[in-house]
């Protein structure tokens, strides 16, 4: 799955509504991330840390920030637990940018199972 990809089905997961411009999608950028409708300013919680803190608050993930593995785990509507792991400092990864992906990718697999134009 691609950044853009990514972010916006995040998005989707957090009732996040994007910029488009009606012709072209999406207004994005591949350093700045998507653009948020409702306060007009770039989102994107790959990069931003505050970006993804809010995330992971909005969608009640429970985050564990360990050397070796990131587990991000959240909660289906019915009661149901999921769990992802994204490699940490032992890939390379910078913690800081490794704790945003996984994040990240956790908000993307719970926008996933959302049908477009279903957002919360």
């Amino acid at each position: 799955m691609g950044e853009r990809e990514m972010l916006e089905l995040a998005a989707r997961a957090a009732g996040i509504a994007l910029a488009g411009d009606g012709v072209n999608g999406i207004f994005y950028d591949a350093l700045m991330g998507c653009v948020d409708a409702d306060s007009d300013r770039h989102w994107n919680p790959l990069e931003d840390d505050g970006d993804a803190l809010r995330l992971a608050v909005r969608l009640n993930m429970d985050v564990d920030i360990g050397r070796r593995v990131i587990s991000v785990a959240w909660f289906d509507a019915e009661g149901n637990v999921f769990e992802l792991k994204e490699p940490g400092e032992k890939s390379g990864a910078e913690p800081f940018s490794a704790t945003r992906r996984a994040i990240t990718r956790a908000a993307a697999e719970i926008g996933k199972a959302i049908a477009p134009g279903a957002e919360k």
